[in-house]
């Protein structure tokens, strides 16, 4: 049985439901092996001896951060190297992602974005659940 694989441009619209998160612009890159998206704010507190996770993300449509403070105990620290080469330790939670009419769980990448030009970043372990990528095609309206 031959599944039909989606095709996404360089850049896709994508929604994070767990997260509130709805269409956001974010580059696909078949380079980067995880997905990540910005958040500028994280901590960790323990209560009880169970660790959980605390972050604030960028509101996309308005360039500065939300309110709202997310709160998971659904989380894990791995090191990874950054697009600058350097390994940094980033918090990793797990969430749904749509992206190309597809709803997929993947782990995503807590990590400072502000210099760089999408808030989120799909890397290939996502891509490879079914997508193809054609660099010609740019889905950002």
């Amino acid at each position: 049985m031959n599944k039909q694989k989606t095709t996404l441009g360089r850049t896709e619209i994508v929604t994070f439901p767990d997260l509130g998160i709805e269409n956001i612009i974010a580059k696909i890159d078949t380079g980067a092996y995880s997905t990540a998206i910005h958040a500028n704010k994280f901590w960790v507190e323990t209560k009880e001896e169970i660790e959980e996770l605390y972050f604030q993300l960028l509101d996309p449509s308005k360039d500065e951060f939300v309110n709202r403070i997310y709160k998971t105990a659904n989380f894990y620290r791995k090191k990874v190297r950054s697009s600058n080469g350097r390994l940094e330790e980033r918090y990793i939670i797990k969430t749904k992602i749509m992206l190309g009419g597809k709803l997929r769980t993947t782990n995503l990448s807590l990590t400072n974005r502000e210099k760089m030009r999408y808030t989120v970043l799909v890397g290939r372990k996502v891509l490879a659940k079914g997508y193809l990528v054609d660099v010609s095609k740019n889905r950002q309206n």
